[in-house]
């Protein structure tokens, strides 16, 4: 499924890099995962790192696109003070009902953003807390490491996926990548 030049890590956002706070829209909430940020800037060279995230909260009401664009810009900026750069921030703004082909577990946001990063899905991660991560993931052709920080692939709408890796957390997702690198 090579769509570009580029490999790629897409990340779930709740529950890998920051803990999960559950519709999470405030800022000054931001809480970091214990050792994603070291993690992230462990990513190999040349990786393009994406945020993926289902932002239903959206859909239900609870707050609107543009707040979770501030809240995305927000954790942007706290990243780049660590010198972490995330290439893109996407988010599906639908419910688990609304059948749209962006809301992880189908691959949507991935097939987007690989389209507009130039991304090469073949050689690309897919790290996430949910078996709705990891089915996006196995769906775009990629290799998946579930994480057991967040909901640990034990989710209230689980579905039967297997991951290609587990990891305590995003570092050991990191270094897994690392090590697959190296092969």
């Amino acid at each position: 499924m090579t769509r570009g030049n580029n490999p790629a890590i897409f990340l779930d956002r709740d529950g890998v890099i920051i803990a999960d706070k559950h519709f999470q829209i405030n800022p000054d909430d931001i809480e970091f995962i214990f050792g994603s940020l070291d993690a992230l800037k462990r990513v190999p060279l040349g990786y393009v790192i994406v945020s993926i995230s289902n932002q239903s909260g959206v859909a239900r009401g609870l707050f609107c696109e543009r707040d979770v664009i501030v809240f995305n810009d927000a954790l942007d900026s706290r990243l780049r003070s660590f010198g972490i750069n995330i290439a893109g921030w996407y988010f599906c703004p639908h419910g688990p009902d609304d059948n749209c082909p962006c809301r992880k577990p189908a691959p949507g946001m991935i097939f987007q953003a690989a389209d507009d990063l130039s991304i090469d899905l073949d050689r690309s991660w897919l790290i996430g807390d949910k078996s709705s991560d990891i089915s996006a993931g196995n769906k775009a052709g990629m290799t998946t490491i579930l994480v057991r920080t967040g909901y640990a692939g034990i989710e209230e709408e689980k579905v039967d996926v297997r991951p290609d890796f587990v990891a305590d957390n995003l570092y050991g997702a990191i270094e897994i990548v690392i090590r697959g690198k190296q092969t």
